[in-house]
């Protein structure tokens, strides 16, 4: 098995592990975060309805310093599209991804937008 797939395969083991403790509601909805090589994506999703709430990715945001500077807009924008959308607190889903970099990052940039994480 190549090097890179075992790495997509703990990737997608630690994603469901983190999906079985997690789940949104209308009222606390799930942030769930993708992220590629160059881009980060973030969508707040209503899994009892099976409905997304709220999107923002990096594409949206113009020039950024650098990739963590862009999730931290991200995180700004997906918590003004949320208070918008009327909500204050969400649970996060990091997609298998560690707690670290452009992914706190995100977390951080949500928490500077007025979400409760």
């Amino acid at each position: 098995m190549a090097v890179v797939e075992k790495k997509r395969l703990h990737r997608e083991k630690r994603r469901k592990r983190v999906r079985r403790k997690v789940a949104g509601t209308a009222q606390r909805p799930r942030l769930s975060v993708y992220r590629s090589n160059i881009h980060i994506y973030a969508q707040l999703v209503d899994d009892d309805a099976g409905n997304t709430l709220a999107a923002a990715d990096s594409r949206e945001i113009g020039e950024a310093e650098n990739r963590k500077e862009a999730a931290l807009k991200v995180g700004e924008l997906i918590a003004s599209r949320a208070s918008e959308a009327g909500i204050e607190s969400v649970v996060f889903d990091r997609g298998g991804n560690k707690y670290h970099g452009r992914v706190a990052a995100l977390a951080e940039g949500a928490r500077s937008g007025g979400l409760k994480l």
